[in-house]
């Protein structure tokens, strides 16, 4: 089940019980913090999945995960390629790995490259990874420890890789399944869509620090203010949005160092105890501007990246592009102080 985009002007407090009466956000336990129990749905015997293997050998190299019931166009997509680097989707949204999914019919040589095989599984192989696929979920999620019998997942053929979102899981010897909560476009904050996940985030901090998050919207909307019309200083340049960069750390998002070639700044998010994530942040005035860098600017890089915006007028975002809209949180101040 996914959480579906919500117009902004929805009452939060109607979202907050959605949100409760789901249970279990990414598979971690509701939003008061009590873990979610398994439930007792079964698997459907055509999901596409990985089933782990060797559970009992940790000593000749670890759990290995096979694939099973590829839809036709991934396998048909792996058979011409042989292998295919995996991008894994966290509850932030993907991330680049070291995995890849290699053919029935081929193995990876020393440089990683497809050759010639007879392992008689289609699998994700853990190339230079520290820790197999399914531990590496494991960790993203927040799931209790122990061994995968089977992960349920959907794969997204894009920038030549397989984005791979794990839906459900079953641990080995244990009855019921556990469903793994997924959010789209699970960092966006804009006027027209305010992720649960950043929802969540927001409440979590308060909690912990009580006035911090109204302070940072209110200095946000201090910033803000000198871009908007009506308001706007004169010759304000566009990296001045960075005096954000303050608040929007005690938000849980840390933005690196302006650097202005490539994406602009290198950026980590820390939200809800999950581990941190690193993305391409992309600074705009106006998220309408933002053109070139809908494309990735390498060919061994995922065009996964977030756009930091004092207003958004962008009228169509491409996939796995979420939008940070600084005048959206000075909206949402009254909002978040009614709560």
């Amino acid at each position: 089940m996914r959480l579906c985009m919500q117009k902004i002007d929805e009452d939060p407090r109607q979202l907050y019980q959605q949100v409760e009466k789901h249970a279990e956000l990414f598979g971690q336990g509701s939003v008061d913090g009590q873990r979610g129990k398994a439930d007792n749905r079964q698997f459907s015997p055509r999901n596409m999945h990985l089933q782990q293997t060797k559970r009992d050998s940790i000593e000749s190299g670890g759990p290995q995960y096979y694939f099973h019931d590829l839809s036709d166009p991934v396998k048909t997509y792996l058979r011409a390629k042989g292998a295919v680097s995996v991008a894994l989707v966290t509850p932030y949204g993907a991330t680049k790995t070291e995995y890849f999914a290699v053919s029935t019919d081929r193995k990876l040589d020393a440089q990683r490259k497809p050759i010639p095989g007879n392992v008689g599984h289609d699998r994700i192989q853990q190339g230079r990874a520290a820790q197999s696929i399914g531990e590496a979920i494991r960790l993203w999620y927040k799931l209790p420890l122990g061994n995968f019998e089977r992960i349920d997942v959907e794969i997204d053929i894009r920038d030549n890789a397989f984005y791979l979102t794990p839906l459900n899981c079953k641990y080995a010897g244990k009855k019921g399944t556990r469903e793994i909560e997924t959010i789209d476009r699970p960092l966006t904050f804009s006027g027209a869509y305010v992720s649960p996940f950043w929802k969540l985030q927001l409440q979590t901090v308060d909690k912990k620090s009580r006035g911090i998050v109204a302070w940072s919207l209110r200095e946000i909307c201090r910033v803000v203010k000198d871009h908007l019309p009506g308001t706007k200083l004169p010759h304000i340049q566009e990296p001045d949005i960075l005096r954000a960069s303050g608040p929007l750390n005690h938000l849980g998002m840390t933005l690196g160092g302006y650097v202005g070639k490539g994406y602009d700044c290198v950026t980590e998010f820390s939200f809800l105890g999950y581990p941190s994530y690193s993305i391409p942040v992309e600074i705009k005035r106006n998220s309408s501007g933002f053109h070139y860098q809908q494309k990735k600017y390498g060919k061994n890089e995922l065009s996964r990246a977030v756009l930091l915006c004092a207003v958004h007028d962008h009228k169509h975002v491409p996939k796995h592009i979420d939008v940070i809209e600084l005048r959206a949180f000075c909206d949402h101040l009254k909002e978040f102080q009614a709560q």
